[in-house]
């Protein structure tokens, strides 16, 4: 019983890891957006386009974590 309690707890241990890829990579998007509608502001609508549509797929992978979690 313990050692089923024990994987559990490192399943979730895993997951709040595993975010921390996602985590940077949303913030290096909006870092980007900030830098690049800084320098360009008549770009900023399509960067913001874009920035989305990075941030959407580094969503993505937190939560396929999420899921794989739950799986094994």
């Amino acid at each position: 019983m313990e050692t089923i309690m024990t994987i559990a707890a490192l399943k979730i241990v895993g997951y709040g890891l595993g975010t921390i890829g996602p985590g940077i990579g949303l913030g290096l998007c909006g870092y980007g957006l900030c830098v690049g509608a800084a320098r360009q502001p008549e770009m900023a609508g399509r960067l913001f386009t874009n920035a989305l549509i990075f941030g959407a797929l580094a969503e993505a992978l937190a939560l396929i974590g999420f899921v794989l979690t739950f799986i094994f």
